[in-house]
């Protein structure tokens, strides 16, 4: 079945992948978008553990502050100064800063996590992200990596609530 141009704008738009990987996922998957999606999702895992060896010494910190009472801070590390600057890499970092907000995780990752926390304690890389419970913040943060080409870390962050 040949692939439309309609269909490779709405993988495009949905995924932010490039216009001949969404080509070549959706005529790999017979124009099925969804599996299409899963195919470009793999490629862009396949990419981040290829990447995984990369220092990141650029980036941002992001402050949210939800309602007043609650803040956070999150450092936001990428290879470099220009991919930090680009909207898909600070829309990234105000959604984990949000999840943060909102779950309040233990740690970074579930190595992190001290001794002595609680036994509920969740890391923030294995948490069910807020805005789409069929992904977690690291396959998150994997989208965001395909479609950027460069290695991306949370280094670190700080969560303050009133009251605590």
């Amino acid at each position: 079945m040949p692939v439309t141009i309609d269909q490779i704008k709405a993988l495009r738009s949905e995924t932010g992948a490039g216009v001949m990987d969404c080509r070549q996922a959706l005529t790999e998957s017979d124009g099925d978008i969804e599996r299409a999606r899963l195919l470009l999702r793999e490629k862009g895992i396949a990419t981040a553990s290829k990447r995984a060896d990369r220092a990141t010494g650029q980036g941002l910190i992001h402050s949210y502050i939800h309602g007043g009472r609650i803040g956070v801070l999150v450092d936001l590390r990428c290879e470099t100064d220009f991919v930090a600057k680009t909207e898909p890499f600070k829309e990234l970092a105000h959604d984990i800063a949000m999840q943060i907000a909102s779950m309040n995780p233990a740690a970074v990752s579930a190595d992190d996590i001290p001794e002595d926390a609680d036994d509920d304690a969740v890391a923030l890389l294995d948490q069910e992200f807020i805005r789409d419970g069929s992904q977690t913040i690291s396959d998150r943060i994997n989208d965001v990596i395909a479609s950027i080409g460069e290695r991306i870390e949370v280094a670190r962050f700080t969560r303050y609530e009133m009251g605590e």
